[in-house]
């Protein structure tokens, strides 16, 4: 999925004149990496609001067209109002094709609902990470990474080593020994509690069972001896 976002170049700097753009409905930013110096730029809020929305954006190659000249650029940071709904700076980085690239991607989780640990078993889901950190170059980057929860079984987990990767993506964590739980399927309480209730009625309902059959077998020995006092 390819995004295109336009963008124009900043000659005013300081905090002045980033409060004059924000109060126009623009938003100050910067691209900075690969051989060009860092350039100051701006672009239209509402139009990048929208764009953030989209999950691609922040886990895709992007191009921007800077007037009239196009680069691609990866969304490194981004700085938000504490309760507005409003962009106050966005980062992005230049990429170069032939280095490697280190990104977060979001986890696509599928098949939990079919999975023995959900279906059978009634338990959730615990997701235990959203995103994953990878290594790869620019045309190897993935929107997300599929995890497959079909086989998963109660109280099981699937980890990093699990995961089956796109063809050029490597994940950074597993090369430095750390092999984490990515999801777990966990029993809740509830669900526990109601189980141990159906095994104390069952177990109860065998109570007077057992008492009945101590009672006849007492009253068979009662027959035998008064048969021998005859």
């Amino acid at each position: 999925m390819q995004i295109e976002i336009s963008a124009n170049k900043r000659t005013l700097h300081g905090k002045g004149a980033s409060r004059r753009l924000r109060g126009c409905g623009k938003v100050p930013g910067i691209i900075y990496g690969g051989e060009n110096q860092a350039q100051a730029i701006e672009l239209d809020h509402n139009n990048l609001y929208h764009k953030l929305k989209l999950e691609a954006f922040h886990a895709s190659i992007l191009s921007i067209d800077l007037e009239g000249k196009k680069e691609r650029v990866l969304l490194r940071d981004l700085q938000v109002h504490p309760f507005k709904l409003q962009v106050l700076h966005i980062d992005f980085q230049r990429v170069d094709q032939n280095k490697k690239i280190h990104m977060k991607v979001p986890l696509h989780f599928i098949n939990a609902d079919a999975s023995p640990g959900v279906k059978l078993s009634g338990g959730i889901v615990s997701h235990v990470f959203t995103e994953l950190d990878i290594s790869c170059l620019p045309k190897d980057l993935p929107e997300f990474i599929q995890v497959d929860l079909i086989d998963l079984a109660a109280n099981k987990s699937v980890h990093l080593n699990d995961l089956k990767m796109p063809l050029g993506v490597e994940i950074p964590a597993l090369t430095k020994g750390g092999n984490p739980a990515i999801a777990t399927i966990i029993i809740p309480r509830a669900v526990v509690s109601e189980e141990s209730a159906v095994e104390e009625t069952v177990a109860a309902a065998k109570v007077p069972t057992t008492v009945q059959k101590q009672a006849e077998d007492e009253k068979e020995i009662d027959k035998k001896d008064a048969g021998k006092k005859k």
